[in-house]
């Protein structure tokens, strides 16, 4: 049986490889970077950002992609595979014990089917926090916001570059610690 641990959130923002149009024969999105910060749930700190370059098995980092993440081919082939960055995942952070988060579906959609199409097992558990729609409900807004966007409405600044893993994981962390009624 699994122990399942609430005192920490693991928040997750990944970047993949993107193109500006339709995915390349040939190719498929993978994960490039995994972006992780630990929430801690009693008192809302920030306690680590941690950035894992991952070297993609399908696909090449595009123009398009290096302009909006600032990744390269040449940073990512320095990455870990992908089954070690999950691996990693489980591991060190023991994500399949603890209560994961995202901005949006994206990031679960990616990783359930990445794990899929190679066959790497799930580093997850089934708790997922989807903070897009927590702090869209939490501030009764009409639509759900971009993050850089809530970050604004909330009041809080954009640390860091937008659409990197480490940063934008940092950022949606404090978004969900307000949520969690421990931020500022």
């Amino acid at each position: 049986m699994v122990k399942r641990l609430l005192d920490r959130v693991l928040v997750v923002d990944v970047e993949a490889t993107c193109w500006d149009g339709p995915v390349p024969d040939g190719q498929a999105n993978d994960i490039i970077e995994i972006g992780l910060t630990e929430l801690d749930v009693a008192t809302g700190e920030r306690i680590a950002k941690h950035g894992v370059l991952v070297r993609p098995e399908r696909s090449t980092v595009s123009a398009f992609c290096t302009g909006l993440t600032t990744l390269t081919q040449q940073d990512v082939e320095g990455g870990m595979p992908f089954s070690d960055a999950c691996a990693l995942l489980r591991g060190e952070f023991g994500s399949h014990q603890r209560v994961w988060a995202s901005w949006g579906d994206y990031d679960r959609q990616q990783f359930d089917r990445q794990c899929r199409d190679l066959g790497v097992a799930y580093p997850f558990g089934t708790r997922h926090l989807n903070v897009k729609t927590l702090f869209s409900l939490a501030h009764a807004l009409p639509r759900e916001l971009g993050m850089a966007a809530a970050l604004e409405h909330a009041g809080l600044p954009l640390e860091g570059t937008h659409h990197r893993g480490a940063d934008d994981a940092w950022n949606i962390a404090a978004l969900l610690a307000g949520v969690l009624g421990r931020g500022r």
